[in-house]
């Protein structure tokens, strides 16, 4: 029996059966059971911050391991140095507050508690939007198509388009909160449109209703800021956090600021381990070596870098450059991603396809020169076998 036969004779089929069986990882290259070696372009879908088997990360986990898991009865350091780092970065200060989840959907459903927790009944989110798959993540995520074999879902949650006259038209005094990715990554990586956000302030404010900022993917540098919202301006009522913040341990947190950090009270919300040392002790270590080597601005530098030589390739498929920092949408002129992604793979590059047309990259934030070139050449190679299939033999 291979690998494959057993994965799909022992694990559900909800992502279908992989076509590689990675066994270890290095930097920003990982290695399969064969000994082939391949490119990480993907990172976890933006989760390896610091990419594979980094120093940071295993002293981190070694270290910790005298202590691993206390429930939420008792503190442990770094728990609260983590919230402290997170309260900083963020800008939420001393009057925000973090709650620490195990994922990136447990934020959300968090967040979800915090906008009920305002007394009013309705929640605004984006059409084409992805929160997470829970339930109530679920219902505020913007794609039929993955709600409606669960429905019905949370009531009074509304999808509306990404343009701030539909927000304008929807929003209400009955609005709890509007719940929104600065950059829908699920949609092809696609942008607000500009001023959404400031105007998304403005007219929350006015109806007192919650701004909440889905930050799961965009956070922890990965756009070039710490967080994809400060590059507005603006200061939401909270965010949610998850994938970077870990560098590939599971966590996830809600981190609210203001007013908001006192709507959760003692016994209506929790989670047993969330924010537990071992994953604390981790986070704090990647956010450390963040900061240390300037990876928030490597990110902008070498996102700029990767749109350059993109834009150098001679390919008719290459429509449009989306997204910012290391977190970048290829736009296809045909629904060929798929293709691309197998074909990349067989060449040694992994990337994603979060639709038919576009193409994800979400390198490791520590990416350099060599890997850049290496990616660019690869993927033109990829994006010419595509475009210029070879003949059959009956042609």
């Amino acid at each position: 029996m291979t690998w494959k036969d057993d994965y799909a004779h022992r694990m559900m089929n909800t992502f279908g059966v992989p076509k590689v069986e990675l066994v270890r990882g290095e930097g920003c290259t990982v290695f399969d059971s064969d000994g082939k070696r391949y490119l990480d372009f993907l990172a976890g879908i933006a989760v390896n911050s610091l990419g594979h088997n980094h120093p940071a990360v295993v002293g981190a986990l070694t270290s910790q391991a005298h202590l691993l898991h206390v429930s939420n009865f008792f503190a442990t350091e770094p728990q609260l140095a983590l919230a402290e780092r997170l309260l900083r970065i963020t800008g939420a200060g001393d009057a925000g507050r973090v709650f620490f989840a195990n994922s990136g959907t447990e934020a959300i459903e968090a967040a979800i508690k915090l906008a009920r927790r305002t007394g009013r009944p309705r929640i605004l989110s984006l059409q084409d939007s992805f929160h997470g798959r829970s339930l109530g993540a679920l219902s505020i995520t913007g794609k039929p198509a993955l709600r409606e074999p669960f429905e019905p879902l949370l009531p009074n949650v509304e999808h509306i388009d990404s343009t701030i006259e539909a927000l304008t038209a929807a929003i209400g005094p009955d609005v709890a909160a509007l719940i929104v990715e600065p950059i829908k990554g699920e949609a092809g990586v696609r942008e607000l449109p500009a001023g959404y956000l400031e105007a998304a302030r403005e007219l929350t404010t006015q109806h007192g209703t919650l701004l909440i900022l889905d930050e799961i993917q965009t956070g922890a540098g990965r756009t070039g800021n710490w967080f994809a919202f400060q590059e507005s301006g603006i200061v939401p009522d909270a965010i949610t956090l998850a994938k970077g913040m870990g560098g590939g341990v599971p966590i996830g947190a809600l981190v609210t600021f203001g007013a908001a950090s006192t709507l959760l009270q003692p016994g209506q919300h929790g989670t047993t381990f969330g924010g537990n040392p071992l994953v604390c002790a981790v986070s704090n270590a990647v956010l450390s070596q963040i900061e240390a080597d300037s990876l928030v601005a490597n990110a902008a530098q070498r996102g700029a870098e990767i749109r350059s030589e993109l834009a150098r390739i001679d390919s008719p498929l290459i429509t449009e450059l989306r997204g910012r920092g290391l977190l970048i949408g290829i736009g296809l002129a045909e629904p060929v991603a798929a293709q691309i992604v197998e074909l990349a793979l067989e060449h040694g590059l992994i990337v994603n396809a979060p639709n038919e047309s576009t193409i994800r990259l979400a390198p490791p934030l520590i990416i350099g020169d060599e890997e850049i070139a290496e990616f660019i050449e690869t993927f033109s190679a990829v994006l010419t076998a595509v475009a210029s299939p070879a003949p059959t033999e009956a042609s």
